[in-house]
């Protein structure tokens, strides 16, 4: 039988490597929220339209103000080490508000028609189920939406990382002539029209006479909130470490660790209601395998590298679209374009850059027969002679990947 004290000692440490606490010691003025759960992003109480007696109300509440320590649901919590940008921009309720306001506001358009979810809607997985990015006056770009959840995890933005951050990427559509069509300084003055969000802007960051930046600041705030929950995947990797155990163990955590026994319950539990398939186990082992080493950029907890790769996509035609490289200027950069997360990747088709491949089974096509040659092509990219079951297999994988996102308000904005 194995020993009870080296199941605990085992047990705590496989649990330490999915979990893993956020920041600093706390202190008892910490606020720890629990990202992807409760009423974070449902807008301020109330219905309809937001009269400035509701955000002045809203304002004065002081726990409004607090700045939050996040906790990433199980999945994500695994890279907590890795959140980016909220030592400079801070999360606090005020701000997330504010952010989320602006996020569906169509006025951040110079038609009032497009807004933020335009093109990361919650609907269509945070990205836009058409091919390219629709902006004003029906104009489209000339890349595929990428999505905006787990952005919490994440540096440099956009399918070629131009913005170097999460901040600097929500100001930038506002002031493309294909996208939101404004300036910033245009948008900024019909910002201070609106009693609603001067207030806002006065009381969060400390000035009537806010920028773009503050701007920037504010949506950024939101979107790292938008985080994915627990999938079918995460249940069964926490529930993995109780499988060598046998009844008798089981029995033993039972009588002499109350704790232990509690846990495994718990995940079992879990692991019954959001099951994975054979199918997707099957896929699971082909992802992370050497064979077909997705895992080669598809790692982590939010199963990216944040690195720029060239697959092959789109480099077939006269002037391809060169990504990174237009960023860098490097040569082996050239038609590369950064790994987007494979959670909720189910619910965000089409996909690849310029969203040509409108099915995930048309995806792992494209990796099963090594990508399209050209002088740039990442050596990870060879041909993987998948048979037509190990493919069904991937997508079924790629789908146990989708959790839940947070409940969002999309309306409810200042007069």
């Amino acid at each position: 039988m194995i020993s009870l004290r080296r199941i605990g000692n085992w047990v705590s440490t496989a649990t330490a490597l999915l979990v893993v606490s956020l920041g600093s010691v706390a202190t008892a003025a910490d606020v720890t929220v629990k990202l992807g759960e409760g009423d974070l992003l449902l807008g301020i109480p109330g219905k309809g339209p937001l009269k400035l007696a509701d955000i002045e109300k809203w304002l004065a509440d002081p726990a409004n103000h607090v700045i939050l320590t996040p906790e990433l649901p199980l999945g994500l919590a695994a890279g907590s080490q890795k959140i980016t940008g909220i030592d400079k921009n801070p999360l606090t309720k005020a701000k997330i508000e504010l952010g989320r306001q602006l996020y569906f506001d169509t006025r951040v358009s110079a038609d009032n028609t497009i807004s933020c979810a335009s093109c990361h809607h919650p609907d269509e997985g945070y990205g836009r189920q058409t091919q390219f990015g629709l902006g004003i006056g029906g104009q489209l770009g000339g890349r595929n939406s990428p999505v905006s959840y787990n952005r919490i995890l994440s540096g440099a933005q956009f399918w070629d990382g131009r913005a170097d951050s999460l901040e600097a990427q929500a100001i930038g559509p506002i002031a493309n002539p294909i996208e939101m069509g404004h300036t910033h300084e245009a948008f900024v003055s019909d910002l201070k029209k609106i009693p609603g969000y001067v207030v806002q802007f006065d009381k969060i960051f400390g000035t009537k006479d806010f920028t773009i930046d503050h701007v920037g600041m504010a949506i950024a705030t939101f979107e790292r909130c938008l985080v994915t929950g627990p999938t079918p995947y995460d249940y069964a990797a926490r529930f993995q470490p109780f499988k060598q155990f046998t009844a008798e163990d089981i029995a033993e955590f039972k009588e002499d660790d109350p704790d232990t026994y509690k846990a495994y319950q718990e995940a079992l539990a879990d692991t019954k209601k959001h099951p994975m398939s054979e199918s997707a186990q099957r896929g699971q082992e082909l992802f992370f395998g050497k064979r077909v080493n997705c895992t080669a950029c598809h790692v982590g907890a939010n199963l990216t590298d944040e690195l720029y790769h060239n697959l092959g996509v789109g480099m077939d035609v006269k002037n391809p679209d060169l990504g990174r490289y237009e960023v860098s200027k490097l040569e082996k950069d050239k038609g590369a374009f950064k790994t987007p997360t494979i959670r909720n990747v189910a619910l965000s088709g089409p996909y690849m850059h310029d969203g040509s491949q409108k099915t995930l089974m048309e995806v792992v096509e494209h990796y099963n027969k090594g990508g399209t040659p050209n002088k740039w092509l990442s050596d990870k990219m060879v041909p993987l002679k998948l048979t037509e079951q190990e493919k069904q297999d991937l997508v079924a994988f790629m789908e146990a990947c989708t959790g839940s996102f947070p409940k969002v308000a999309t309306g409810r904005l200042p007069e």
